[in-house]
């Protein structure tokens, strides 16, 4: 994960990755590849008489990070949402490793069962204001029936190396907003669900925070085994984490181009790096990208 080979990925075709336009940068993948913990495949969502996502195909891996970036709009946490179960496709399927379910017209009950092995943590914490730090973290463990004592243990064990051992027993409105989401990101390591959601999650922070917490994220989730999707604004957070960078365009949502993340070996993932050539190189490519694609979504 992030700067190692991971252990599957997916292609967006056999052309340029990050050429628009090309049959592999469409947003058509061969289907789910072996191993994947995550699977889109043919996904499209509409509300009302509008198409929000059209044709959404992606894999992610065991231990791969991979980054979605696009305009606002253009269905990246309708995305979210519908790979946590939160919302259902109307085409297409979604696949989970364990899982293996596809929730195309499954009713709220079986989508919510997929909630239990899929982690979302949102760019707002919504820590729970009643409950200490230590009470917010274990509840995905409670909804899941898991003992007292486990899930103190648990609690207690990933605090630690999350730095938050000292404050467990704080109320939310007693942290900093970077500690807030570390809590959060506690809470939704702890089921040890297989695929992990990241929707902006330090959209909300002020930038040296946010850097602080970038460099933190990557040190905690630097040997995990987890497929991770994030979705952000900000290309240097995408190409710092990432180890694929998928652009969306809108009218509707889907995906245009893919751009694997190839740092050189000696290059260590950390803020330094966003000022070597090959960083500032990956950021032009990216945010051309982003620009070629017109006012509505028509690449130009």
């Amino acid at each position: 994960m992030m700067g190692s080979a991971p252990q599957q990925a997916s292609a967006v075709g056999g052309g340029p990755p990050d050429s628009p336009g090309s049959p592999d940068s469409s947003g058509a993948t061969s289907g789910a590849l072996p191993g994947a913990y995550l699977a889109v495949s043919g996904v499209g969502f509409h509300y009302e008489d509008s198409a929000i996502l059209e044709d959404i195909n992606l894999s992610v891996g065991r231990g791969e990070f991979v980054a979605l970036v696009g305009p606002s709009g253009c269905g990246k946490s309708t995305l979210l949402n519908l790979i946590s179960g939160v919302l259902a496709p109307g085409a297409g399927q979604i696949k989970v490793v364990n899982t293996a379910k596809n929730l195309k017209n499954q009713d709220r009950s079986e989508r919510a069962s997929r909630l239990g092995h899929v982690s979302y943590m949102q760019q707002k914490d919504l820590l729970l204001p009643w409950r200490t730090v230590s009470e917010n973290g274990r509840l995905g463990l409670e909804l899941r029936g898991v003992g007292a004592a486990e899930t103190d243990t648990r609690v207690k064990r990933l605090a630690e190396s999350f730095g938050l051992s000292d404050v467990l027993g704080s109320m939310p409105w007693q942290l900093s907003g970077g500690m807030r989401q570390r809590v959060a990101l506690l809470r939704a390591l702890l089921p040890d669900n297989p695929v992990l959601l990241l929707d902006e999650p330090f959209g909300a922070l002020d930038a040296i925070t946010r850097s602080g917490l970038q460099q933190w994220l990557l040190n905690v989730l630097d040997r995990s085994e987890k497929a991770i999707l994030l979705v952000t604004h900000d290309v240097e957070e995408a190409i710092l984490l990432a180890d694929r960078v998928l652009i969306m365009a809108p009218a509707p949502g889907r995906i245009v181009a893919e751009v694997v993340i190839t740092l050189d070996s000696g290059t260590a993932r950390n803020l330094e790096a966003s000022t070597t050539p090959e960083f500032v190189e990956m950021k032009k490519r990216i945010l051309g990208i982003l620009r070629r694609q017109g006012p509505e979504g028509q690449t130009q």
